[in-house]
């Protein structure tokens, strides 16, 4: 499935990420008081090509979930940090996952965030982390792909490197 358009950085969704930096920016500089503080939460990547789960709840009443399902190969664990906020109407939410030390010196044979109780508005992959001076690293666009709940590797495209993922999505809204 193609990833629907304007829901990553890159290629033709200039609107998306326009909107994603705005959103993050007043995120961040919202009022302390006003916004529930992010949560970060430590967690191992294991290497040996299993695949494993790490997800984590934000929310008023955890009512949103982020999950990161992957598979990795070569060297020992590594310690990855999973981030959650929610904006201040509690309507989005974020979710970033990634390696604090930058690049990750695991190969991923495969990848998945997915978020409950929202729908992706913005997701991006990247190869390699920022870390002291050095930039994000973006994946890509054909290696990865951005569904409505998801953020995946592509099969056959990705290149087994990955870092940090980065997602903002909106609450779903339910028919009464």
């Amino acid at each position: 499935m193609a990833a629907p358009s304007g829901r990553r950085n890159g290629g033709g969704g200039g609107g998306a990420s326009l909107w994603a930096a705005l959103l993050l920016a007043a995120w961040a500089l919202r009022p302390a008081e006003a916004v529930s503080e992010p949560t970060t939460v430590a967690f191992d990547v294991q290497p040996g090509g299993a695949v494993h789960s790490f997800s984590q709840n934000v929310g008023p009443g955890d009512k949103y979930t982020c999950v990161f399902t992957y598979a990795s190969q070569g060297g020992t664990n590594e310690r990855w940090q999973m981030s959650l906020g929610t904006s201040e109407d509690q309507q989005h939410f974020t979710c970033t996952i990634w390696r604090p030390h930058g690049k990750s010196y695991l190969y991923f044979t495969q990848f998945r965030a997915e978020v409950r109780g929202a729908e992706i508005e913005y997701g991006m992959a990247y190869s390699k982390a920022a870390f002291e001076r050095e930039s994000d690293v973006p994946l890509k666009n054909e290696e990865f792909e951005v569904t409505r709940t998801a953020v995946s590797h592509r099969p056959g495209a990705f290149k087994a490197e990955l870092s940090k993922l980065v997602i903002v999505a909106k609450a779903s809204h339910s028919e009464l």
